[in-house]
Order: C-alpha cells, then structure tokens, then sequence
C-alpha cells in the first residue's frame, strides 16, 4: 500500500554534508502515512533508528547524530529529508526510509552512504 523511494547516498570525505530524499506512495484511500523516519544499517551490524518525523513534525533523533543531522518532511507530498553534516566514518551505513500507515511500517529499498577520505 505505500512504496517509498529513497534519493541520495554515495561517497562523502569525513566532515562533508549529504543529503537524503524519500517520496512516498499511498494507495490507502482512507488513511494517511504518519510516522516517516530515517534508518540505518552498518556493516556487520542490526538496523537502528537514526530519526524520526511525526506528521506534526515532531523529531526524535539518536544520540549519536544529534546536532549534525535534520530530519524534516513535507506532508502534501509524504516526502521526508535527512540533512547530514559533519559526517563520520561511522555514518557509513545503509539508510532506509521508514513509513507508518495505521500498525505497519514499510521501508524503501536503502541507500548507501560511504564516509571515507
């Protein structure tokens, strides 16, 4: 019912900036998305959540990338952005886009984010 798909993602040097996009699509007549948020997946490592947007626009972010990375979205478009800055190797990951409807999250299909000199 809602497929999402995520631009971005590549190769930064550490410190550099990097943007995320995810647009998604809801064929649910009845019912808006609500929670969008940002994930991610090292290598060798569990998915973890990195931030999150509620409709309202209320954000929650991990500790980790607090004060470096800006989560926001655009409800007319059910699109949500991750800002990146003052990246760390660390950061490398997979990011996957998250999307609630009702009880279920669905995931877009990832992108990967480098940080390497």
């Amino acid at each position: 019912q809602v497929q999402l798909v995520e631009s971005g993602g590549g190769l930064v040097r550490p410190g550099g900036s990097m943007a995320l996009s995810c647009a998604a699509s809801n064929s649910d007549n009845m019912y808006s998305i609500n929670d969008m948020g940002w994930y991610r997946q090292p290598p060798g490592k569990q998915r973890e959540s990195v931030a999150t947007i509620t409709v309202g626009g209320t954000t929650t972010y991990a500790d980790s990338v607090k004060g470096r990375f800006t989560i926001s979205r655009d409800n007319a478009e059910n699109s949500v952005f991750l800002q990146m800055n003052s990246l760390k190797p660390e950061d490398t990951a997979v990011y996957y886009c998250g999307a609630k409807l009702l009880r279920t999250t669905y995931w877009g299909q990832g992108t990967q984010v480098t940080v390497s000199s």
